[in-house]
């Protein structure tokens, strides 16, 4: 009976191993879901916090233009997309694009711009270093009258319509 032991040995080895694959099991499009939104990239909790970005403020995922696909950052959406990045226009500034990681808020992007970096749902605070981003995901003001008005109000309404008025 020296081969009961052994097959015993054999089925412990070979189910223990597919447990410890699937835990490391890192596929080209990871995702988490946060309410009813899928947020891609390489998150590392269920908040948005991703391998690149995970202080406790980082609770917040950016729906790109180009592939309408929630990312928790730039680089996450680099490392796992197939193709360029594209900004958000000042025009569409009242698309939601913003999800807050903690309550599953969508949020438009002139709302997350005027936030104050404060989810107006759940009141969580975002990190106001995001801001300093902001080019890689939304159009910045071309002109310098818009530019001085980003720098002095952040009132995405008025940028996009004095956008209007100087494009």
């Amino acid at each position: 009976m020296k081969i009961t032991p052994l097959i015993t040995l054999v089925l412990i080895m070979l189910f223990s191993s597919s447990a410890f694959a699937q835990e490391k099991t890192e596929g080209p499009f990871n995702f988490i879901q946060i309410g009813e939104v899928n947020v891609f990239g390489k998150s590392i909790d269920k908040q948005t916090r991703c391998v690149h970005w995970h202080s406790a403020l980082d609770i917040i995922a950016i729906k790109f233009k180009c592939c309408d696909k929630y990312y928790p950052c730039f680089s996450c959406h680099e490392e796992e997309a197939d193709h360029d990045h594209e900004v958000w226009p000042i025009s569409e500034f009242d698309q939601k694009a913003i999800l807050c990681g903690v309550c599953a808020e969508e949020l438009s992007i002139e709302d997350y711009m005027a936030s104050d970096n404060t989810c107006p749902n759940c009141e969580s605070s975002f990190n106001p270093g995001c801001s300093n981003h902001y080019h890689l995901y939304f159009e910045t003001p071309s002109t310098p009258e818009v530019a001085h008005l980003q720098n002095k109000t952040r009132d995405p309404f008025r940028l996009r319509q004095l956008s209007k008025t100087t494009h």
